[in-house]
């Protein structure tokens, strides 16, 4: 394949039966071949490299991880692209520490290698992405739990903190039924679905026509409702948008789906915060206490989860769990807690808007800032496992 556009671009490719793809993918390109067993030489990569091919799958996955950390650490890294099948979550993790990558998941022609090696090459360079982007993310235990409205209080309360100079976006990733939009009497315009055929493509121009601004400083990601939407959207194309939402916000707030989807953990190990949230219920304790030790066990030395109880009620006796009673069936404490609301909760949803816009006064945006203040202050690893 003879292509123009790599025309002598400098490209290393890291694996050698990934060299003849390339070759013909980027037929004009000069190249440089490394075995995959070369990955301590990164980190040390000159400036007149351009690009990296990597064959992900022929390489040893820890040291593939050392490796892109300590490129992330040069002043100016070339544009990276991992090439493989069924990538472990910490790998996808420290490649979005790179200002300009993407992922390729195997099989693959040498016309979507040379799309997507094209993407890279001809983003902007002098356009840095956001500094020490951050990304918390909520996750229900079990349906109906209130995780949609602490995503989208939580956002609507750190928007406030950060001021609108801070730009963030409010992610709905419960793509099937994601209720933030109609919270918000806002438009779903994400389209993941139609872009999963080419997800290289996805880019800061195309995510701009994904967003609908809902407040100063902070836009929502929301698709419209399909019961398909699961199937017909990749993981390839689910990482590479928050891998530029990552690039273009300086904070996600995300609203994760319950069931678990083949990119879900690609999106917990991402996340500098994960709010695993519970009713007090014994169901949905012991749902959640399963969710978090199944997330820990996943996703070791990531964010450890932080479960908040939700609808916590004000009288002092009830059919409800005690919180003392809530954290035995937990076995570890609870990270925070949200009162009951429900007449403030409910108009604001049917006015169209957040808690906090129709009910400023209300105990939810009181609990929900008390929280959002604690994450601030304080690393997810401070959490105690045990009770």
């Amino acid at each position: 394949m003879s292509d123009a556009r790599f025309a002598n671009r400098h490209v290393l490719v890291v694996g050698e039966r990934l060299a003849a793809p390339a070759q013909e993918a980027l037929g004009q390109a000069r190249f440089e071949i490394a075995g995959a067993d070369r990955l301590d030489f990164l980190g040390a990569l000159h400036g007149a490299m351009e690009l990296v091919l990597i064959d992900a799958d022929a390489t040893d996955g820890a040291a593939l991880v050392g490796a892109i950390s300590a490129l992330a650490a040069a002043p100016k890294p070339p544009a990276v692209m991992l090439l493989g099948g069924h990538l472990p979550a910490a790998l996808v993790r420290v490649l979005m520490k790179l200002p300009r990558s993407d992922v390729l998941e195997a099989p693959f022609t040498p016309a979507n290698l040379a799309r997507a090696a094209a993407t890279l090459l001809s983003a902007n360079q002098d356009v840095e992405p956001a500094s020490g982007a951050k990304c918390w993310t909520v996750i229900g235990s079990v349906g109906g739990c209130g995780a949609t409205t602490i995503a989208l209080e939580t956002a609507i309360a750190l928007s406030r903190r950060l001021g609108p100079e801070r730009r963030m976006a409010l992610v709905d990733l419960n793509l099937v039924d994601g209720a933030l939009a109609s919270y918000l009497g806002a438009a779903p315009t994400m389209r993941l679905a139609s872009d999963s055929a080419s997800p290289e493509r996805i880019d800061a121009s195309v995510l701009d026509a994904y967003a609908t601004r809902v407040g100063p400083g902070l836009d929502l990601l929301a698709s419209a409702r399909d019961p398909r939407a699961f199937a017909k959207v990749s993981r390839t194309a689910v990482c590479r948008m928050l891998e530029v939402a990552c690039q273009v916000y300086d904070w996600l707030i995300v609203d994760l789906a319950r069931h678990h989807q083949t990119w879900t953990l690609d999106v917990l190990s991402g996340s500098d915060e994960i709010l695993v949230v519970s009713e007090l219920t014994v169901p949905a304790l012991l749902a959640a206490r399963s969710l978090a030790s199944e997330i820990e066990t996943e996703l070791a030395g990531a964010a450890q989860p932080r479960i908040i109880l939700n609808r916590l009620a004000s009288r002092v006796f009830g059919p409800a769990p005690s919180l003392a009673e809530a954290e035995r069936a937990l076995q570890r404490k609870a990270d925070g807690g949200i009162t009951s609301d429900w007449e403030a909760a409910a108009a604001s949803v049917n006015l169209g808007g957040s808690i906090s816009h129709h009910r400023p006064r209300s105990k939810i945006v009181r609990d929900i800032g008390v929280l959002v203040d604690r994450l601030l202050q304080a690393p997810a690893t401070e959490q105690a496992k045990g009770a």
